[in-house]
């Protein structure tokens, strides 16, 4: 029971966050923050702390520095993320390497096991979100000045730089308490997918968000349903089942499109539009 409850809670988490990551065009950075968290997760385990707490103050590090540097003018944020991304992975290999015979598995927090996640895990899960959905909330105007036009906020006096932090440590919060679940390998499917197949079926923000967790939440069932049916990883899964809803959601939108475009092309008032004098 526990399993499915971490399942749909991760899909709804995902679906709910993944709408600001796909709106915002914010991929590339949560890719990067996935595995610019590695040395912390390297550092807390050299040092025997939790390694999920270590990822995740590495994440918050990142986030920050992104929001600030971000905004330096003639400063790229994909050239600052990839920067940031290549160091973070690189400081964490670095790490490994002055440890003599680093002998500690890191497969579980690379690829997920959610077959082993607890009752602590699940409520954390349903913790977060909640505070996730408190602040798109609390945030939904801001977010949305910023995210389409950045000009309108600032003559209203919306503080860019402060919601686009507090947008980046919602990822960066959302990521590492899915990371039990699928990984951070795979994560970034689970925040994407749900919601990139949901914008392919409607442009309103008022649907998206809702039929986006609605994906997030098919694709944590359905990924542990098959994986507990052939004995597959839950987390590749889980990734899996997301990717399969979006590329029907690709097939099924352009199918629908093609078909329509007959009857607008042959329609009386095109045809009358068309028609010389």
């Amino acid at each position: 029971m526990i399993w499915w409850l971490e399942a749909v809670l991760v899909g709804a988490l995902g679906g709910l966050v993944g709408v600001q990551v796909v709106l915002r065009r914010l991929s590339f950075f949560t890719m990067a923050l996935t595995h610019a968290t590695f040395p912390g997760v390297v550092a807390a385990a050299i040092l025997g702390l939790n390694i999920y707490l270590g990822g995740a103050a590495a994440g918050l590090i990142v986030a920050g520095a992104v929001a600030v540097l971000s905004r330096r003018r003639g400063q790229n944020t994909a050239a600052v993320t990839g920067v940031l991304l290549s160091g973070g992975f690189a400081l964490g290999v670095g790490l490994v390497a002055t440890q003599d015979g680093f002998g500690i598995d890191l497969s579980e927090f690379l690829v997920g096991s959610i077959l082993t996640v607890t009752g602590r895990d699940v409520a954390t899960t349903a913790v977060v979100l909640a505070l996730s959905a408190m602040v798109l909330t609390v945030l939904a105007r801001p977010l949305l000045f910023t995210g389409f036009d950045p000009a309108a906020a600032r003559a209203a006096g919306v503080n860019a730089r402060a919601v686009d932090l507090t947008l980046l440590v919602t990822i960066e919060l959302v990521v590492v308490t899915i990371v039990p679940a699928v990984g951070t390998v795979q994560a970034l499917a689970l925040l994407v997918a749900p919601a990139a197949a949901a914008r392919l079926w409607t442009d309103r923000l008022a649907l998206l968000t809702p039929l986006s967790m609605g994906f997030g939440v098919v694709s944590g069932a359905a990924g542990l349903a098959v994986s507990t049916r052939w004995n597959i990883a839950a987390g590749a899964a889980i990734t899996l089942s997301a990717t399969a809803i979006l590329l029907v959601s690709l097939a099924a939108t352009r199918t629908r499109a093609v078909r329509a475009a007959p009857s607008r092309q042959g329609s009386p008032v095109r045809q009358a539009a068309a028609s010389p004098g």
